[in-house]
């Protein structure tokens, strides 16, 4: 049954990129794929860049308690 699908998935793709190709004239020139390749690496080390710059608050969603519950629990245990 999968494979049934796969194959109509496939050919309704292929049907509908040859009618794009058909009736759009699109010209791509060489510098086109390395402008593609500039953006994906800029935003997989833009993305890494933030995830770096966030990464505390990030890791504090994933914990129990946060630092700040624990710091005011310690405090009213000192005085």
């Amino acid at each position: 049954m999968k494979t049934v699908l796969d194959t109509h998935t496939t050919t309704l793709v292929m049907e509908t990129l040859s009618h794009l190709l058909r009736t759009k004239q699109a010209y791509l020139d060489p510098g086109s794929g390395s402008y593609l390749l500039q953006l994906l690496i800029a935003g997989l080390l833009g993305g890494l860049f933030a995830i770096r710059a966030y990464w505390g608050k990030i890791k504090n969603l994933f914990r129990r308690g946060s630092r700040d519950e624990e710091e005011v629990s310690s405090d009213e245990g000192q005085s």
